[in-house]
């Protein structure tokens, strides 16, 4: 076991070793093939979509290449190169790092298994090997742009091939399944060995491409010809010298250093690969050198943001502002009114109401002797508000951030908006809850995001369906949450949380299923139970009786409102919050992007009670907006967008900022909305409204001006009119205003 340690920990330095020389050789080959280096613009959106290494070692390789000159930072670069070399680098080389650091998390546990070793190992095998063959790949397109006679044999010496690497594998793979430990670690060694070899030839190579010709001229006296018995093609023209990047020059310069006192290609291959042996005395030199321009260089520092949260762009600014003018328009309709709250509520305030997921909420360090937390959700905080001033009735709406310390997946983040709509007081028996339902149906339709369901429950039928199934009343909130993963786990995986964590016995668990199971069109199924034998035991319960008939009054209504045909009735629906005490439901997107829950409320007739003498009762809805907006943003890609809202350029051909003052002014003036730009070129100008999509301009220089006239060009038709500059903006308004 101790010998299979310490060869795990070999295996370990060496390949972490191996993880940051790779980022600084692959750097190298960036500016040798002259990529596109926008391919590694990788940034964290908060919902855990990019595994952090990956997007640790795209950082790491552009402070590399910080300031080149040689790489595009745009869709300008050498596509060829960018579509099918570089791409998949943040990703092999990032995947390598995950690995390292699963295996050097197992050799910490000294009692670990030679298995549990084998496996690590084995995985890092698989990770090597990618490594390798994407590695080998830069070999050969640098290959093809050195100059130097003779390389391209000397490498085919080495017999470095993907099949050594592929070979490898498999042989630690066998050994594996014999249980031949140190014979597995002893192959993945191997592997190790020859991606070192390739990674070492890629610096080689892509050095010879940046550097080659001026370190040979330099040693022949700028005989280009005359280095290495006139193997290396000379170039009679002195090319400019092309800046690298801040990182790679560095790297360049202590490579040349070693190199300087060598003769001829062959002497600086073997001292370049001598460098770039992890056994040679020269490597740890090398690797603290790399090591210190990742660490220190300045731009190392690139601002982020925290996990979970993100920034949005113009484009998916328009996106969301679209949309929550689409659903006030729907809130104020319905005749609510707007509230706003703070950011944060006292401890006190949030404790206790949302069960199992009170451990997401936000706290915040103590200000002078308050305990405060972050906002869970919008809805404790308008209870809050009614209970507080006194309010017996209340018809809100409240569009804005939350905050919960969950884990970051594709659509869940730690910040976000919610846009809810609460009713608060005595009304008619179901009407409040008819509307909350109606106005959820009539967002989604608004917002045009395709087709959905509203999963629809009742808080006492489900509670008298625990009771009758033979769960303790203590357990129904505990039960409640297990029964709401119904959505994204089979009922076996739910009923072995209610038997093995939550103790319940397997025949209730089994009863529990036979009720959970049922769902389907509102009225059809609510008819059926009624006459089944579940039915039968639910209107001998009083609660859940009591339950079904305010479903019915519930169906009947949305029937005659138009909108049942996207409501379900499933008697899965928990809903896991405290608070719920009647109705609940939940909003499902049925269409291709995968986001879960996108809307949801119900009834929580005893909150408001909490924090005040009074019980009102309520009901609400809130919209999972950022869920939506993906929706909206997928749509978005096959559509036209326009970041901004503006009907005209002023374009004042010249320099004269006060010619662009005057006239924009003008059209602020009656509320058109206008940019202007200064410049010489026009077609500076009408590229501008092309690419900001801005339908008419407004073309104004020298002989305009001494004429008293402007020209009014429409961008989509290119036609233009001279108009005088008298009636400007009449003429613009008659053609903004048909």
């Amino acid at each position: 076991m101790s010998s299979l340690l310490e060869t795990c920990k070999l295996l370990d330095q060496s390949s972490s070793a191996l993880s940051t020389i790779a980022v600084a050789v692959t750097a190298l080959s960036c500016e040798a093939a002259r990529t596109n280096v926008s391919t590694f613009d990788l940034t964290d959106s908060g919902d855990g979509s990019v595994a952090k290494d990956d997007i640790a070692v795209a950082s790491d390789i552009k402070v590399l290449l910080n300031g080149s000159k040689l790489v595009a930072s745009s869709n300008k670069g050498d596509d060829k190169v960018s579509i099918n070399s570089f791409p998949k680098i943040p990703v092999v080389i990032g995947n390598v790092r995950e690995a390292v650091k699963s295996l050097h998390s197992v050799i910490r546990v000294v009692s670990n298994s030679d298995e549990k070793l084998g496996g690590k190992v084995l995985h890092l095998g698989f990770e090597l090997r990618n490594l390798g063959e994407s590695s080998l790949e830069r070999v050969r397109l640098n290959l093809g742009s050195v100059v130097f006679e003779g390389l391209k044999d000397t490498f085919e010496k080495d017999c470095l091939s993907e099949e050594s690497l592929r070979n490898g594998v498999k042989l630690a793979v066998e050994a594996g399944l014999e249980k031949d430990y140190v014979k597995l670690f002893k192959e993945v060694d191997l592997v190790l060995g020859i991606v070192w070899k390739i990674v070492a030839w890629e610096a080689v190579t892509a050095f010879f491409v940046l550097e080659g010709v001026e370190v040979l001229n330099e040693k022949s006296g700028g005989k280009g010809g005359e280095a290495d018995g006139g193997n290396v093609k000379a170039d009679k023209k002195k090319k400019k010298k092309v800046l690298l990047g801040k990182g790679t020059s560095v790297i360049v310069e202590v490579i040349k250093d070693r190199v300087m006192s060598k003769e001829g290609v062959e002497k600086v291959v073997e001292e370049l690969l001598l460098v770039l042996d992890p056994k040679s005395l020269e490597f740890d030199g090398f690797l603290k050198k790399v090591k210190e321009v990742l660490e220190s260089n300045e731009s190392r520092r690139i601002p982020k943001t925290p996990k979970g949260t993100r920034d949005f762009a113009r484009e998916q600014m328009a996106i969301r502002k679209k949309a929550f003018s689409i659903i006030t328009k729907v809130f104020e309709r319905h005749c609510a009114t707007a509230l706003d709250t703070p950011a944060f509520e006292l401890k006190e305030t949030l404790t206790g109401k949302y069960g199992e997921d009170s451990k997401l909420i936000y706290d915040l360090a103590d200000q002078g002797g308050e305990l405060c937390s972050l906002r869970y959700d919008l809805t404790v905080p308008f209870s809050r508000y009614v209970a507080m001033n006194g309010l017996t009735s209340f018809k809100r709406y409240h569009i804005d951030k939350v905050w919960r310390r969950d884990n970051p997946s594709k659509g869940r983040y730690r910040e976000f908006y919610q846009c809810d709509f609460d009713i608060a007081g005595q009304y008619e028996k179901m009407g409040p809850d008819f509307e909350v339902v109606r106005i959820l149906s009539e967002v989604l339709n608004a917002l045009n995001i395709g087709d959905y369901e509203i999963k629809l429950n009742h808080r006492k039928l489900l509670d008298g369906v625990l009771e009758i199934c033979g769960v303790p009343p203590a357990k129904f909130r505990t039960i409640c949450s297990s029964i709401d993963k119904l959505d994204k786990q089979s009922f076996e995986q739910v009923k072995k949380e209610m038997v093995e964590e939550k103790g319940l016995s397997v025949e209730t668990a089994d009863k529990i299923g036979t009720f959970v199971k049922i769902r389907g069109p509102p009225l059809e199924l609510l008819s059926k139970i009624m006459g089944r034998s579940e039915g039968r035991e639910l209107l001998e319960h009083n609660a859940s009786k009591e339950a079904l008939g305010d479903l019915l009054v519930l169906f009947e209504a949305l029937d005659k409102s138009r909108c049942i045909d996207k409501v379900v009735f499933d008697l899965s629906l928990a809903r896991g919050l405290d608070y719920y005490t009647g109705v609940i439901f939940e909003a499902a997107f049925k269409g291709g992007v995968q986001v879960g829950s996108i809307g949801a409320g119900g009834r929580y007739d005893n909150l408001i009670g909490n924090f005040g003498s009074k019980q009102v009762p309520a009901v609400g809805m809130s919209l999972g907006i950022e869920r939506v907006l993906t929706i909206m943003e997928e749509k978005s890609q096959t559509q036209t967008l326009r970041a901004t809202a503006t009907q005209v350029l002023v374009a004042v051909l010249g320099d004269k900022l006060s010619v662009a003052a005057e006239l924009v002014s003008e059209l602020w003036d009656v509320d058109i909305k206008a940019e202007y730009k200064v410049h010489k070129k026009v077609m500076k100008h009408i590229e501008y409204a092309i690419d900001s999509k801005i339908p008419w301009m407004i073309i104004v220089g020298e002989r305009e001006l001494n004429e008293g006239i402007v020209k009014l060009k429409n961008i989509e038709t290119t036609n233009e009119e001279v108009i005088p500059r008298s009636t400007l903006v009449e003429e613009l308004q008659q053609r903004l205003n048909p």
